[in-house]
């Protein structure tokens, strides 16, 4: 889809075709054109035969919008959305959220579906304070919702609030004061050296080479089934670039990350030692070391990973702590790096955390150090 726009605050033009910017005068489709309303609210407006009358509109609009007192805008954002039940907003403030990937969607669907939906879906936007708020986790408390989701839940809560309150719903934060819901760092259930000695050679190669890019680089499992030789950007350096995402089983952009971006990790040298030698041993995929199982050309699939660990846990032949799952291969890795004085806002960038504080709830402790000092720190404790 073609489009143009004009100076900030103006809005947009464009065409549903997809002919070039510069075909446009001869093209047989009329424009559209895209703007905000004084009340904040995206408007579209299509039928309009030439590039100039589309303009014409766009600056009228814009025009009155200027010309209309500060105040005015304000109150009527304030009367429309107001008015609003929270999920006709939720819904609305959803749309907004392009930046989120498959995974991330299914997750807050998730948590309005169950949690925040049912007990706040039909109260009108500008009744919230942080007395309903206060009462929205407590009726998640005696609920006997995990700590986790509660937290979750409470954060998107927080964004969507935060939201309203930039369009001036309301005069004070509804959730100023409010105390949110602790994740209990406790139940983080993390392997001694010597169970993930155990552990990691219980299974095949596949899960021997995850589980050592997990607990040795602190990567999510996705992350760890979409290593590629070619992200060894030095000998003490990884660089995560992608992931095989669990909802559509295909290589996708990072957590909390944009397209093309990426996160560089320490490379303990008995990582990469376990990378070279799961490539000298199976070989490569355009530089992946795994992939589907029955069809090379696909990317690995997250269940098998799955499978495998219950196997493992069902055999009882390793010494597995109570309450283990596979993302305590994480967990490994933050208590290995912290308990080493690595600082605790190096961990959370290596980690991928969106900020410190899901890092500081988890874990504790913040000494110095850098990448390359962590990677010789991390070999040197690693598990032989």
């Amino acid at each position: 889809m073609a489009r143009d726009s004009l100076v900030r605050g103006m809005g947009s033009f464009f065409k549903e075709c997809d002919h070039p910017r510069s075909r446009w005068s001869k093209c047989p489709h009329s424009y559209k054109i895209r703007f905000r309303s004084a009340a904040g609210r995206q408007v579209e407006e299509s039928g309009f035969a030439t590039q100039d009358a589309a303009i014409d509109r766009l600056t009228d609009v814009y025009k009155t919008k200027k010309a209309a007192p500060r105040g005015q805008a304000k109150a009527e954002r304030i009367s429309t959305y107001g008015a609003m039940r929270f999920s006709e907003y939720a819904a609305e403030w959803k749309a907004g959220q392009r930046d989120l990937g498959p995974a991330s969607v299914r997750h807050l669907d998730s948590l309005l579906e169950h949690h925040m939906l049912p007990l706040l879906g039909s109260r009108r936007m500008n009744t919230f304070d942080h007395k309903v708020v206060e009462g929205f986790i407590r009726s998640m408390e005696r609920a006997g919702v995990g700590l986790a989701t509660q937290a979750n839940a409470f954060d998107k809560l927080k964004a969507i609030l935060l939201d309203a309150y930039r369009l001036g719903l309301f005069e004070e934060h509804p959730l100023t004061g409010v105390k949110p819901p602790q994740y209990d760092p406790k139940r983080a259930v993390i392997p001694s050296p010597e169970q993930l000695r155990q552990i990691r050679t219980a299974g095949d190669d596949r899960f021997l080479l995850i589980a050592d890019l997990m607990s040795g680089c602190g990567m999510r499992n996705g992350e760890a089934a979409a290593v590629n030789v070619r992200n060894i950007v030095a000998d003490d350096v990884y660089r995560i670039t992608e992931q095989v995402n669990q909802t559509t089983g295909h290589y996708a952009r990072l957590k909390h990350r944009k397209a093309g971006e990426y996160r560089d990790v320490p490379l303990p040298a008995r990582v990469r030692e376990t990378i070279e030698w799961y490539a000298d041993k199976h070989g490569t995929v355009d530089g992946y070391l795994l992939r589907h199982p029955q069809d090379a050309s696909r990317p690995f699939p997250y269940y098998y990973l799955t499978n495998q660990w219950r196997r493992i846990k069902k055999s009882g032949e390793v010494d597995i702590p109570e309450g283990m799952v596979i993302y305590s291969y994480r967990h490994f890795f933050a208590s290995n790096c912290l308990t080493h004085n690595i600082p605790i806002t190096d961990v959370a960038e290596w980690m991928g955390h969106k900020n410190i504080d899901v890092t500081f709830k988890t874990y504790r402790h913040i000494m110095p150090g850098t990448i390359s000092t962590a990677a010789a720190i991390l070999n040197q404790h690693f598990t032989a």
